[in-house]
């Protein structure tokens, strides 16, 4: 081989290992036919087997890292400190004071202090270290991906903050990297974890409902108030990250949050699959608003509607519609509808159920009359009875202490201690790398409809062939003995954990005095 050729072997194969840039967005290959826009999957290579169902070997302790500890890191590493049986090892944020307070919730909780990174490069020093088991990570949307795919190819499992993936490109590298390495690749989306949510799920997959036919979701938050809040990383950067992601890229950039729920709902990769999309939005109007008054500059171009929709067919005939509207003003707003064959709930604007007298009975629960029809929201006597009945197994083992924690009210508490149980006990995670390559695709997907006319788009499928493969989406639990026996290993070394912690604080006190 002469040296072009060595050379341009080398820069194919640096190339295919390094992560998509910053900017690399909204690049994947699609062709057009018939109408309908297609994108490019790439074959699964040879010897790297489907991450469905993928589990690892059994964790007595999970020592985790932080990396991004801003809006919502440092309250995961407050809630942390409350599950038994784990290990902070390391903190790391842009800006290393941050990192460094969070040290105050571990001098609380009797643990020891965790190593600290910083700067532009700080969470790939702590990617390499050997003592680390899983990355939480939940910096700005940008570095999502990049310190996703240094913790993978560094041999950690990574848990990531939503949107875990901002583009085609990104959702296929995580996917390669979670089959070819046999990590767990875990979308930190909360909102599967609401206790409505979860109880709903539970109904619906014991057939309260009948079948499922049309789900809705969204995202619908006026982030006016916020706007100016979100990481700047100098005094040249007027917009902040999130508004200026809003400018420059078109499409629902935020769809998990409403998605996530309802596609466990539809068995989405577990015997249905989306199908095919098509979007649509508004044309900018509050967004280029929000630019004048960050900027003080008129601007010409905001990529993204301030309101957007998007259409979803599914192999198996359901219809699935999502929102994303961070612009105008309304209430808070998920929707987090499901519309079945015998029942309906729903979440927003107020929660409720709606089933007749006659299914009432047939699941079990005794309604207050025999008059009662879908027509009209069951009462707050019926409702209460239902979800009495039909109770979530993961609200029941949580709420109380969820409560007590907290975080959106408790579903930050229950997801991150179903990560742990799963971890702890050798099961696969409520939430896979499919998942998130489904919930995170409509980006970029709809920017590819809307930009050609509102056209259908076909959602690949992030399976490779194999989304009918397992029979129904479950949350995996370990028999009770098994079970009993990580909780134990748990307990004890958050004990002994704690014995060291203590020491440690109070050596570190005792040697400021001495100064």
């Amino acid at each position: 081989m002469n040296i072009k050729k060595i050379v341009l072997a080398f820069c194919i194969t640096v190339c295919s290992l390094q992560p998509s840039l910053i900017q690399a967005q909204y690049n994947w290959k699609y062709k057009i036919e018939n109408g309908k826009a297609i994108t490019e999957v790439p074959q699964r290579p040879e010897g790297q087997e489907s991450a469905l169902n993928l589990s690892a070997p059994k964790m007595k302790v999970v020592r985790v890292a932080f990396v991004g500890l801003g809006m919502r890191g440092h309250d995961a590493v407050e809630r942390w400190t409350h599950i038994p049986g784990i290990q902070v090892v390391a903190l790391c944020d842009y800006e290393r004071n941050r990192a460094e307070r969070c040290q105050d919730y571990l001098r609380k909780a009797s643990m020891p202090a965790a190593a600290i990174y910083s700067g532009e490069d700080g969470y790939k020093d702590l990617c390499k270290r050997k003592d680390i088991d899983l990355v939480y990570i939940a910096p700005d949307w940008k570095h999502h991906f990049l310190v996703a795919h240094e913790a993978m190819i560094n041999g950690k499992h990574v848990a990531i903050e939503v949107p875990g993936a901002m583009n085609l490109s990104e959702i296929w590298q995580l996917i390669d990297l979670s089959e070819k390495k046999r990590l767990h690749c875990f979308m930190l989306e909360n909102c599967c974890y609401d206790f409505f949510e979860l109880n709903a799920l539970n109904m619906a997959q014991k057939n309260v409902f009948g079948e499922i036919l049309y789900v809705q979701g969204a995202y619908r938050h006026d982030l006016t108030q916020y706007w100016n809040e979100y990481w700047k990383k100098d005094a040249q950067d007027k917009l902040g990250w999130r508004l200026d992601y809003n400018k420059n890229f078109r499409g629902d950039v935020y769809a998990t949050h409403g998605l996530g729920p309802i596609a466990q709902v539809l068995d989405i990769h577990r015997g249905d699959k989306m199908k095919t999309l098509v979007a649509m939005d508004t044309k900018s109007v509050n967004g280029k608003m929000h630019v004048k008054q960050m900027t003080g500059e008129e601007c010409k171009e905001f990529r993204n509607g301030d309101q957007t929709t998007t259409l979803i067919s599914t192999e198996k005939g359901k219809i699935i519609e999502i929102h994303h509207n961070v612009m105008t003003p309304q209430p808070y707003n998920r929707m987090y509808q499901l519309t079945g064959t015998k029942g309906f709930a729903n979440k927003y604007p107020f929660e409720g159920f709606a089933l007749s007298s006659d299914e009432m009975k047939k699941s079990g629960v005794m309604p207050s009359s025999d008059d009662i029809s879908g027509h009209s929201y069951l009462s707050k006597a019926d409702a209460d009875a239902l979800i009495k009945k039909y109770e979530s197994p993961i609200v029941t083992k949580y709420e109380k202490q969820a409560k007590e924690v907290g975080g959106h009210g408790g579903m930050d508490f229950i997801m991150d201690s179903r990560l742990v149980y799963c971890l702890q006990n050798g099961l696969p995670l409520d939430i896979d790398v499919y998942d998130l390559a489904e919930w995170c695709c409509l980006a970029e997907l709809g920017a590819i409809s809307m930009d050609n006319g509102n056209i259908p788009v076909e959602v690949p499928d992030f399976t490779r062939g194999q989304w009918n493969k397992t029979k129904g989406y479950h949350h995996a639990y370990a028999n009770a003995v098994d079970e009993e026996k990580a909780a134990a290993d748990a307990m004890a070394f958050t004990i002994k954990l704690k014995e060291k912690g203590k020491k440690y604080w109070e050596e570190l006190d005792k040697s400021k005095k001495k100064k």
